[in-house]
C-alpha cells in the first residue's frame, strides 16, 4: 500500500511538508507538542537526522513518534554517520515499524557540528543510498543477497537550485532521478524568478518537487545564511525589509514573507509543493501556511 504522504503527491495537491527536530537528550515533550500542532496541517512530517552534524535523538526513533502520534513521517537518513550495513539495517526496521516515506541525504560534515573530532563514514552518497532502498524493494541486499521480506519506501532526495554554478546540482539531481527518486525537496529558495528557471529544467524528468522555505527570524540570520549557508542566497531586497520591521516584529514580517512566497508559489504553479523549515521554531508553521492561505 503506499503511504498517504506518496498518494498526496500523486494526488496532484499543493502538497505541504514541514520539520520536526529531534531533541538534545530524551526529554520529547516539545517534539511531541509539535507533532501534535503539525498532524493536521500538513501532508508529512520531516525528522532531521543529526541536523548541521550535531548529534540528537535519532531519526528513526522521533519517525516512530511521529507516527506513534498520528503523523505521517518522513526518515531523513544521512550517509554521513553509517555504511551500507547500518543503513541497510535502519530502512529494514523503518519498513517493519510503517514507516514508509525516507529522504535520501548524503549529509553535512562532522566539522559543522558539535563532535567535530567523530569520524565521517561515507560509504554510499544520496544517489546511492536511493540505489539501494529500490534493490531491497526487489527483496535483495546490496550484495545481491536475498531478503526474507522486502521493504516498500517512498523515496526522495534533496537538491539545491539556487547554486552557483548550478550545473553540478544539475547533474547529481539527474543521477538522484535515475536511481530512483520519486520526489525532491529542495534547499531553501528565496529568488522565485531563479527557481522558475531551475523548474522549467526539472519539468522534463517525472518527479515532484517541493520548494524549501526557510522562515526568516532577523536580518542578521538572513546575512549569516548567504555568508555560511552554501546555496542559500536572500536577496537584498529581502534583508532590507527584514531590517526595516519594528522592534520585536522580525518574526511576523518573517511569517508574512514566507506566507507570500508560498501563496505565489501556489497561485502561479512553480512546483508541486512546499517544504516549510521553521528551524526552532516549529509553532509557527500554521501561522506561515495561515499567511499563504492554506489555512
Amino acid at each position: 500500500m503506499p503511504s498517504a504522504f506518496k498518494k498526496a503527491l500523486d494526488s496532484g495537491k499543493f502538497v505541504v511538508t514541514s520539520e520536526v527536530a529531534p531533541s538534545k537528550g530524551t526529554n520529547l515533550e516539545k517534539m511531541a507538542h509539535h507533532v501534535e500542532l503539525l498532524k493536521d496541517k500538513v501532508d508529512a512530517m520531516n525528522v532531521t537526522d543529526h541536523q548541521s552534524s550535531v548529534m540528537r535523538f535519532p531519526s528513526l526513533g522521533g519517525a516512530l513518534l511521529v507516527k506513534e502520534n498520528g503523523g505521517e513521517p518522513i526518515l531523513q537518513m544521512t550517509c554521513r554517520d553509517r555504511n551500507r550495513l547500518a543503513l541497510q539495517a535502519d530502512l529494514m526496521f523503518a519498513a517493519s515499524r510503517g514507516i514508509n516515506n525516507v529522504l535520501c541525504l548524503t549529509g553535512d560534515s562532522v566539522m559543522l557540528g558539535d563532535h567535530k573530532e567523530a569520524k565521517a563514514v561515507f560509504d554510499l552518497d544520496s544517489s546511492q543510498l536511493v540505489a539501494a532502498v529500490r534493490t531491497m524493494e526487489r527483496g535483495k541486499d546490496m550484495a545481491g543477497n536475498d531478503l526474507d521480506g522486502a521493504v516498500k519506501f517512498c523515496a526522495g532526495a534533496i537538491v539545491t537550485p539556487e547554486a552557483n554554478p548550478i550545473e553540478p546540482q544539475l547533474i547529481k539531481f539527474e543521477k538522484k532521478i535515475e536511481a530512483g527518486a520519486e520526489f525532491i525537496q529542495t534547499q531553501a529558495v528565496y529568488d522565485l524568478d531563479n527557481f522558475k528557471k531551475f523548474m522549467d529544467y526539472a519539468r522534463q524528468f517525472d518527479v515532484k518537487v517541493l520548494a524549501g522555505v526557510i522562515l526568516l527570524t532577523s536580518a542578521g540570520m538572513a546575512r549569516f545564511m548567504n555568508k555560511n549557508v552554501a546555496g542559500v542566497m536572500v536577496p537584498q531586497s529581502l534583508i532590507d525589509e527584514m531590517a526595516a520591521a519594528p522592534k520585536g516584529g522580525a518574526l511576523k514580517k518573517g511569517i508574512e514573507i514566507a506566507g507570500r512566497m508560498i501563496a505565489q508559489i501556489k497561485e502561479e504553479k512553480i512546483c508541486d509543493g512546499v517544504h516549510i523549515m521553521a528551524i526552532g521554531k516549529e509553532e509557527v508553521v500554521p501561522d506561515i501556511m495561515s499567511a499563504a492561505g492554506l489555512i
